[in-house]
């Protein structure tokens, strides 16, 4: 069998309430209890984000999907509608911009624990 990403684990202050926020912007299925300590959201690439509750120091994180131009549309006007910050770069330096990389469309936003999410509608090299 190739070797594939199955989940990562996503330290937050409220492992639901973080769970819950990506699901809504996502637009994907409520998250699930697993071992009654996660909160997972299945993508569906079968890769799945479990969300766990820390007291500890949260390092930020970087998660990026890849989504359709329709997709993109829906999320982009979640994100605008919770009045959230995107920027078109990782580093925070174009704020209210998209970038348009690849022949596609990007944006990166933070959820309430500071993980740095990005969506983007074609994969980065793609357009060589």
């Amino acid at each position: 069998m190739p070797v594939q990403l199955n989940h990562t684990i996503v330290s937050s202050r409220d492992n639901k309430a973080s769970a819950d926020y990506l699901a809504e912007i996502l637009g994907s299925p409520a998250p699930v209890s697993v071992f009654g300590t996660f909160q997972e959201i299945a993508l569906d690439n079968r890769v799945s984000l479990d969300f766990m509750s820390t007291d500890g120091t949260i390092t930020p994180q970087h998660y990026a999907f890849l989504v359709t131009e329709a997709e993109f549309d829906e999320i982009f006007a979640r994100v605008e509608g919770r009045g959230s910050t995107y920027w078109a770069d990782p580093g925070q330096n174009a704020p209210g911009e998209i970038n348009h990389h690849d022949g596609g469309r990007g944006l990166y936003w933070e959820d309430p624990d500071g993980h740095l999410l990005e969506i983007i509608t074609r994969p980065y090299g793609s357009a060589r």
